[in-house]
């Protein structure tokens, strides 16, 4: 008799871990769903590397300045910031 109720037990048991199995949760289903709605808000013009036209509306002495100021933000890294200490501070 104990052994029907250890086959029993072991088959229910058995039922329940594969139950888990069985079915994919419904969030995949709908995965990523915000990262492409956002990625596609940020484009402007899907078209845009086609456009062969160039870009009017500013002095080429102030964009070849423009231009060289941004690449020298990358050659020198910013200072670091040194931490706030506050001496005494929950100090007895």
């Amino acid at each position: 008799m104990a052994t029907r109720y250890k086959r029993t037990a072991c088959a229910a048991l058995s039922g329940m871990l594969l139950c888990g199995c069985s079915t994919t949760p419904g969030f995949y289903e709908h995965f990523g769903t915000s990262v492409r709605a956002n990625l596609a808000a940020q484009v402007l013009d899907p078209a845009a590397a086609a456009n062969t036209n160039p870009a009017a509306g500013m002095e080429g002495g102030a964009a070849v300045i423009a231009h060289g100021r941004y690449q020298d933000s990358f050659k020198a890294t910013e200072p670091a910031v040194k931490p706030l200490i506050l001496g005494g501070v929950g100090s007895k």
